[in-house]
């Protein structure tokens, strides 16, 4: 018991101890604490002071930068406004100086307005007094004349006419002969030596094609029961046949050449094999387009060979082999091809060109041909759309589309294969038309030049390549007949239609020659 007293009392006699250690530790920490504290503030308000001061450093230094800056600008803007006043000073005194002037003006203008006021004035009187005079001088040259106004009036006219006429020819000889002067005689030259280095066979014009019979009985066996052998060879060929009393003879027609020569060779195979039915003439014609097809296009190969031009496309071959059969005017349009392809080259080179390229536009020119009676159009147009599928020259094109001047020439080969066609075209045999039109066209030509003022006579030579003209020579004078030459030359290419050109020579005491081209 005593034992548990005694540690009891030391338990709490040790608590008394610890907790009055502690009591004094804590109060030493707080002391500590409190001094740290205090350093810290005492620093703070140090540091603090010494930024405001800073801050107040710089404040001041941007303050006195910022003044030093708006009095610089604000004098340079005292020395802009000086200026302007300046300027404005000056302008003023500028419009004053234009004030006086246009004042000065002003009087000026006012007096010689009262001028011209008595001017106009004046001048109206004189008119007065003119036209009376003139009134009075007409009236006198009328009673005088014994002529009418009217007729006074025509005289004149005629006169000023007379006087224009002359006056005009004149002009249009020495413009023309400055202009012809050289080109004219190079042109000659090269077209001359063309021809003279070409020269082709002439042609036969074929609108039908005949096939010979043995015997009028086979007419009847082609006829057929009922022309059914007939009726079966026109649908298959396309063609018509005419079997008429001519002895001997069957005709064949067709506006396309190819079908119709297919026809005609089939009927040749029927005739002398004398089997003609239906069935038969199927078979002959389908073996006769067959071969037909390979002659094309060996015709077309053989043209691509004579006019050197061997990498031309395929599906033109074919196209040429068809203008084998097609003929203008009884001239084979093939050999015709041919013909402007060696004159277009030999004209070339001596231009300078290239002569291949030119060959080649004058081969494919009348490509159209082969198939105008197939598509809407002309054939130039034709032609050069199906060309321009194989992506042929530029030059190609616009030859093949603009030879007859439905298209502008961009390059110069296109006039070139105008020239050759024109010169493969009116060379003599080259084209035949009817002796009715032949003559139609003469007479037209005569009595469109006799229509002029002062023809007496004309006629057409040559053909009709040439039409002389007589004029009066009362009325007549050398320098008119110029202009009668140039309007006859006109009139032609307006109101005719022809191949190649005509030549108009007027006749008086000096000849005077134009063409119409």
């Amino acid at each position: 018991m005593e034992i548990a007293i005694g540690l009891v009392v030391g338990l709490i006699v040790g608590s008394g101890l610890l907790f009055a250690l502690l009591k004094i530790s804590g109060n030493n920490t707080i002391k500590l604490a409190r001094n740290q504290a205090e350093q810290i503030r005492s620093q703070a308000e140090r540091d603090a002071a010494a930024r405001t001061k800073e801050l107040e450093l710089k404040a001041e230094k941007d303050r006195l930068s910022l003044r030093q800056q708006f009095e610089k600008e604000l004098e340079g803007d005292r020395k802009k406004l000086g200026e302007l006043e300046s300027r404005l000073s000056k302008r003023e005194d500028t419009l004053d100086r234009k004030l006086d002037t246009l004042s000065v003006k002003e009087r000026n203008i006012d007096e010689r307005e009262q001028q011209v006021a008595r001017r106009e004035k004046g001048i109206g009187d004189r008119e007065s007094d003119l036209a009376r005079t003139l009134e009075e001088q007409k009236q006198r040259l009328l009673s005088i004349t014994s002529l009418s106004i009217d007729q006074a009036r025509t005289m004149l006219l005629e006169r000023v006419e007379s006087e224009s006429r002359v006056e005009a020819g004149e002009i249009i000889k020495k413009h023309v002969e400055l202009a012809n002067e050289e080109g004219r005689e190079k042109a000659r030259q090269i077209i001359i030596s063309a021809i003279q280095r070409y020269a082709s066979e002439q042609t036969s014009d074929h609108t039908v094609s005949t096939v010979e019979i043995p015997d009028d009985a086979m007419k009847g066996r082609v006829i057929g029961r009922e022309g059914r052998n007939i009726r079966s060879f026109e649908k298959t060929t396309g063609v018509d046949v005419i079997i008429d009393d001519t002895p001997g003879i069957v005709v064949v027609s067709c506006f396309d050449p190819v079908r119709r020569e297919i026809a005609r060779v089939s009927l040749e195979r029927l005739v002398q094999d004398g089997r003609i039915h239906p069935a038969r003439i199927e078979e002959v014609v389908a073996a006769a387009t067959k071969e037909m097809d390979e002659q094309l296009v060996r015709h077309g190969k053989e043209a691509a060979e004579k006019a050197q031009l061997l990498n031309l496309p395929k599906p033109i071959l074919p196209m040429l082999g068809r203008l084998h059969y097609r003929t203008s005017y009884g001239q084979n349009v093939l050999k015709h091809s041919l013909e402007v392809a060696y004159l277009a080259q030999v004209m070339a080179d001596e231009l300078g060109l290239d002569g291949t390229l030119a060959r080649r536009a004058g081969l494919l020119h009348d490509i159209g041909k082969a198939m105008d009676h197939e598509q809407e159009g002309g054939h130039p147009i034709i032609g050069m759309e199906f060309l321009r599928k194989f992506n042929e020259p530029e030059a190609v094109l616009n030859a093949t589309a603009g030879h007859h001047g439905d298209v502008p020439a961009s390059t110069p080969y296109t006039p070139l294969i105008m020239a050759a066609d024109a010169i493969s075209a009116s060379r003599p045999g080259a084209r035949r038309e009817s002796l009715e039109k032949y003559v139609k066209r003469l007479r037209e030509l005569e009595e469109l030049a006799s229509a002029f003022d002062g023809v007496r006579q004309a006629y057409a030579i040559q053909a009709g390549r040439e039409v002389r003209v007589i004029v009066d020579a009362h009325r007549i004078d050398d320098r008119v007949s110029a202009k009668i030459a140039r309007d006859i030359a006109k009139k032609i290419e307006t109101d005719m239609a022809y191949p190649g050109e005509i030549k108009v020579t007027v006749l008086r005491e000096v000849r005077t020659v134009e063409y119409a081209r």
